[in-house]
């Protein structure tokens, strides 16, 4: 399953190589808003692998997507969609775009979110991270970065107003109040080139994480490949791997 694509299907197709993965099992492509950064390379991906492309109707009118005709599908909040063997959940956020959702990805008891773009946290992003043993989590930006960048002022507020993004105090307050015993993997997402550093945030939850493993997912590099499973605890690590060379033979997860 893959959840938005705002690499090109190359730059898709070069990182998953480097990992062992196969873009021939990937079942469908969930899109969870319209901006450019989630659906660059839509078009190449679903054409050239004929992936099913699942939307709300609202994000289709403003996505622009025209070249993906019989591949179009359709899915509402909190109505689970079964693709292969992996039910799909999508839930409404807080963002600028026409109709913004996150997903949990579930399958052999193990859920998986992916919570980014998010304005607030609100109910809905409260109860579904509760419910995943790993997430992808927002951490945009940090504040006195953002406060004393170059950003013009009615960026900065869009990006703190509410329907912007997390940042990282935001998004440890989340961690903190709400993560449960079965999260064993948090991976940091959407980090602004501009206005957050890896280590920074890695570090502020690096003495929060308990037996979570925390991790950031780099913005110039695929991640490595986790295996989840449902009951498992994992040791107390915090790592950031800015130039790390993906191992020749990962672990394969059955959700990635």
């Amino acid at each position: 399953m893959l959840v938005d694509a705002g690499l090109s299907c190359r730059e898709t197709e070069k990182r998953m190589k480097r990992l062992g993965l196969d873009m021939g099992r990937v079942k469908g492509l969930f899109i969870s808003h319209e901006h450019g950064d989630h659906i660059k390379g839509v078009e190449g991906l679903v054409n050239k692998y004929q992936l099913p492309l699942y939307a709300t109707d609202k994000t289709f009118k403003n996505s622009r997507i025209y070249m993906v005709g019989r591949f179009r599908k359709h899915f509402d909040a909190y109505q689970p969609i079964t693709v292969g063997g992996l039910s799909v959940l999508a839930f409404p956020k807080a963002h600028d775009a026409i109709d913004p959702h996150s997903f949990v990805i579930s399958g052999n008891d193990v859920r998986i979110g992916v919570f980014t773009d998010i304005g607030v946290v609100c109910s809905h992003v409260i109860d579904n991270f509760s419910d995943c043993h790993a997430v992808f989590l927002e951490a945009n930006y940090d504040e006195a970065m953002l406060d004393s960048g170059r950003y013009p002022y009615h960026l900065k507020n869009r990006i703190r107003g509410g329907q912007g993004h997390l940042s990282n105090l935001q998004a440890l307050e989340l961690f903190r109040a709400y993560r449960k015993p079965h999260l064993s993997h948090l991976l940091l997402s959407h980090l602004s080139a501009d206005n957050n550093d890896p280590q920074l945030a890695l570090n502020l939850f690096a003495e929060h994480a308990g037996h979570t493993h925390v991790t950031v997912a780099s913005r110039y590099q695929e991640s490595s490949v986790y295996h989840i499973t449902a009951d498992a605890v994992q040791p107390v690590t915090a790592a950031y791997e800015p130039f790390r060379v993906a191992p020749r033979q990962p672990v394969q997860t059955s959700l990635f």
